[in-house]
């Protein structure tokens, strides 16, 4: 998601140039800017590769051989001659990088170039160079197509909304896609699974003396030098394959474009609906990594007849749809909606118990509400499974906080569970390191117990002076003890609230089992197992308060006494 506000407004400001230059239909201005975006990006990154290359004394084949090409050339020159270039050298090339670039080639095949200014072409270039695209996070592309997509309203309408970073990169770690290794996202949209699994590759087979990480913990210097030479060509070649439905060819075109941006020269991604009758693979990857669309029905006409003839839900489909496409043994990380976990249908029920029975379902991850606003504020939760394998338990992770407020806003929070989510999983078969945790979620129960008796004791203090500053003649004194006894509390509730907090986190992982799972209909909603303690509330002794309520009974008779004694002293 695109969270920079100056980049945002650089980007608003763009959007106008180009929509009150004549490009009306918002979908072509998208376009049209992605292809600018990539010229700009693909030049800078031309830019690095020949001086790493001249630092290390190697070779660079740049993808754009021609140094007329380039933006930092033609973008310098005069307007008219700019466009004209663009026009006749720079967008043919662009078409016709077929053999060079995978699927690339047959999605522009019918492109058009349709910036006909050549002021509104060297505005828009100006507007781009002053974005500093280069100095932003990875996979900047996809963030600024999402944003100008949630310009036109249709973003999320159909389900299509973009994942966050963050959690593919989480999704994409727990998984740990290894050499050799054939991955897919059969609805990839903007191929952002398949660039942080490529990435994933690189950073693990990287030299951690070359890495760097930035603030938000995105990897720079990735060269992949552990890689072996035939597993860098299978990589490059056969490891990443995506399919998206989008027959504008706009998402196919900009997913290839943001491939190619992360150093994946050919990519493998294809205009295919994936549950259609005319998709037959099986049995072909490794690993899927997939946020599939949520909402909507498919016309069952045209279902693969290997997928359950009577579902509609595209959700319930996919994930049928994606154990065909695993080899036995291959494993899924793929994002569903709630319903999945715990709706009531036979359809919900069967592909639950498929999971658990016929397979192995390994984990899953429920996640906060608001991970996909502003687009949608669907509930979600990550599954994570093995396919062929047997399910005896299985893992467990209820998110709270991802990184970002869980408004529309999306703003960086310090709350997030995602570190102590993966070191969780990754060590989730360790009996050490279970031990270590129940050990100290025992010794911070014991130490926050009397801390909690001592807070019901104030509960009942405060209640209790309350009611005396009602009751009583001199209400000062009650008053004051009250205030004292407030203070008390408040204090005590600081020293709790961190014991509180370690211990919730401490509880977000655990197990449930095959048995419960099965004896609950398959339902999987971490509400349902998780062992949440109650707090314990104060509530007054009922012979209290009956005796409390004689008092005020006497003292609000003592009061019309009084009262009538006034009034016939008059």
């Amino acid at each position: 998601m695109l969270t920079d506000s100056q980049l945002k407004s650089s980007v608003d400001a763009l959007w106008n140039k180009v929509w009150t230059g004549g490009l009306s239909n918002p979908l072509d201005a998208i376009e049209q800017l992605s292809y600018l975006l990539f010229l700009k990006q693909i030049d800078e990154r031309e830019q690095d590769g020949e001086r790493q290359a001249k630092r290390r004394g190697g070779k660079f084949v740049p993808l754009f051989p021609d140094p007329t090409l380039r933006w930092s050339h033609w973008s310098q020159l005069p307007a008219d001659k700019a466009l004209k270039h663009v026009k006749d050298v720079v967008f043919p090339f662009l078409k016709n990088l077929g053999d060079k670039a995978g699927s690339f080639g047959a999605q522009m095949e019918n492109a058009e170039f349709k910036i006909n200014k050549p002021a509104l072409l060297i505005e828009i270039c100006r507007a781009i160079e002053a974005m500093q695209i280069s100095a932003q996070n990875q996979d900047v592309q996809g963030d600024l197509y999402e944003y100008l997509l949630s310009k036109l309203n249709t973003a999320g309408t159909n389900g299509q909304f973009r994942t966050p970073r963050h959690i593919i990169r989480m999704m994409v770690k727990m998984l740990d896609p290894r050499p050799g290794e054939r991955v897919c996202d059969p609805a990839a949209g903007t191929c952002g699974f398949l660039v942080n699994a490529w990435q994933h590759l690189l950073e693990t087979h990287t030299d951690p003396r070359d890495l760097t990480f930035d603030e938000e913990g995105w990897p720079h210097g990735l060269t992949g030098s552990g890689l072996k030479r035939e597993e860098y060509e299978f990589a490059q070649k056969e490891a990443f394959t995506g399919y998206d439905s989008d027959s504008g060819m706009t998402m196919l075109r900009i997913g290839s474009m943001n491939l190619m941006l992360h150093g994946l020269a050919s990519p493998r991604f294809h205009y295919t609906d994936t549950l259609s009758k005319g998709f037959n693979e099986e049995r072909t990857y490794d690993v899927v990594l997939a946020n599939p669309p949520f909402k909507g029905a498919i016309d069952t006409a045209d279902v693969n007849p290997s997928l359950p003839a009577k579902v509609k839900k595209t959700e319930i489909l996919f994930v049928h749809l994606f154990l065909r496409l695993l080899e036995n043994g291959g494993r899924a990380a793929v994002i569903v909606p709630d319903g999945v976990l715990f709706g009531s249908s036979n359809a919900h029920v069967e592909v639950r118990k498929l999971l658990i029975e016929g397979n192995r379902l390994d984990g899953v991850v429920s996640m906060p509400s608001g991970v996909f606003r502003p687009y949608a504020g669907v509930s979600s939760a990550v599954l994570l499974f093995t396919k062929g394998a047997a399910t005896e338990r299985i893992w467990y992770y209820d998110m709270e906080h991802d990184g970002f407020s869980l408004d529309d806003k999306r703003q960086r929070v310090a709350e997030n569970d995602i570190a102590d989510l993966l070191d969780c999983w990754q060590q989730r078969h360790d009996p050490k390191f279970q031990k270590q945790r129940d050990a100290r979620l025992a010794k911070l129960q014991k130490q926050i117990a009397p801390l909690k008796q001592d807070r019901l004791a104030h509960h009942a203090i405060i209640h209790r002076l309350k009611f005396e500053e009602v009751v009583a003649k001199e209400a000062d004194a009650a008053r004051g003890a009250r205030e004292q006894a407030e203070a008390e509390l408040a204090e005590l509730q600081a020293r709790i609230t961190p014991l509180e907090n370690e211990i919730n986190q401490l509880t977000r992982q655990f197990w449930v089992t095959k048995e419960q799972v099965a004896a609950n209909k398959y339902d999987l909603s971490a509400s349902r197992y998780r062992q949440v303690e109650h707090e314990e509330v104060f509530y007054e002794n009922t012979a209290v308060t009956l005796e409390q309520m004689r008092q005020l009974e006497r003292a609000a008779e003592r009061d019309v006494s009084e009262l009538g004694k006034l009034l016939s002293a008059k």
